[in-house]
């Protein structure tokens, strides 16, 4: 039996490095969005356009000013010189904040004083406003620091200190990349597995795997076994690089991740068979998988957070293998989880897998009849 299975797969993997599309499709789309989501996708500002509204002469608003333009965060790219000057900038998009410091700026903080400063920011991508805003109030409260250990002013009664676990800078690349792990795996099985059986109907070799000795299980599993395989390598492919060129760092067990990735390939190509079983033609299979891939990817908790769904949506997540493997992936990166720690993420998708492997071979069968 094995045999039979292993011919078919090598057949199976011919099939796919001899055809130039399908190599193009396995190589290049992958390698282009590790590349793309690496250095584009990314929740940190850096360059904020902002213009400044100096009305003090005084020079504890050249050192405010002088952080601001100190940092990476912000890029100056306006003096502005009175009040209508404001709007244009950031109705134009020219600048995401406006820095004001009022006329008696110095003179307040020399009078131990409270001294205000206004931001104006551009809330129309609230997001992006709230990092900005984050951003400036980091600046401000480092000058305050700085203006009261220099003058003499007591400090304020409780000092807040910050210190994020597992992600010390906050760099959302560390939180993104472990994901994308877990996200071009799926596709890139879904499509192998998914576009499989659905080749052989269009080309018209389907009837002739069904004259040959192999039995429906046979067939199956070497129908099944080459996107497990090209699944895999791409998933270690692309955990490496994420280590090695990106710097995430990879504090957990590899066996951990070893077992989750299994039992997600396991998910992904039933669910890839049980598309490419349904398809009549290669269209109608990678409809069938840009169909499940969306909404897999939507309610996985890859952008938005799972808690944020309505709780009819929350449920739907459960039958999402990749909800699982992204909490495998980034705990395994960021958080040093081990085996044991997993345990509640590998049965609910092992469970998928083997239903979906399941109805997948009931779905061979039946379409053989």
């Amino acid at each position: 039996m094995w045999g039979r299975v292993v011919a078919l797969v090598i057949k199976e993997l011919l099939m796919l490095l001899r055809d130039t599309a399908s190599r193009t499709v396995l190589i290049g789309p992958p390698l282009i969005q590790l590349l793309v989501f690496g250095y584009a996708a990314s929740f940190d500002l850096n360059n904020i356009p902002y213009a400044v509204y100096n009305e003090d002469p005084g020079y504890a608003s050249r050192e405010l000013i002088a952080r601001f333009s100190g940092t990476d965060t912000f890029r100056q790219v306006a003096n502005i010189t009175h009040d209508a000057q404001i709007a244009p900038l950031i109705d134009n998009k020219d600048a995401l904040l406006v820095l004001h410091i009022g006329p008696h700026f110095t003179r307040d903080l020399l009078r131990h004083q409270p001294a205000k400063v206004q931001l104006l920011v551009d809330g129309r991508d609230s997001n992006t406003a709230s990092l900005a805003l984050n951003d400036a109030n980091s600046v401000l409260f480092a000058f305050n620091e700085q203006w009261a250990a220099q003058h003499g002013w007591r400090g304020p009664p409780a000092r807040l200190e910050i210190r994020s676990w597992f992600n010390p800078n906050l760099l959302s690349r560390w939180f993104i990349l472990p994901g994308i792990v877990a996200l071009l795996t799926l596709v890139v099985t879904l499509l192998v597995t998914g576009l499989s059986v659905a080749r052989e109907r269009e080309m018209g070799t389907f009837d002739q795997l069904l004259v040959t000795p192999l039995r429906p299980v046979e067939i199956l599993l070497g129908k099944a076994l080459p996107g497990f395989i090209i699944g895999g390598l791409e998933a270690a492919f692309i955990a490496i690089v994420t280590i090695l060129w990106f710097g995430v760092p990879f504090v957990g067990s590899v066996l951990a991740l070893g077992i989750g990735l299994f039992f997600f390939l396991l998910a992904a190509t039933g669910i890839g068979l049980m598309i490419s079983s349904i398809a009549v033609t290669q269209q109608q299979g990678l409809l069938g998988v840009f169909m499940f891939l969306v909404p897999s990817i939507i309610l996985s908790g890859f952008a938005t957070p799972i808690a944020n769904m309505p709780e009819a949506v929350q449920l739907l997540t459960y039958i999402n293998p990749m909800r699982y493997f992204l909490i495998i992936t980034r705990g395994v990166y960021l958080e040093g989880y081990g085996v044991s720690d997993l345990l509640p993420q590998y049965w609910p998708l092992a469970l998928i897998g083997v239903v979906s492997m399941a109805f997948a071979a009931w779905l061979f069968r039946h379409r053989m009849d």
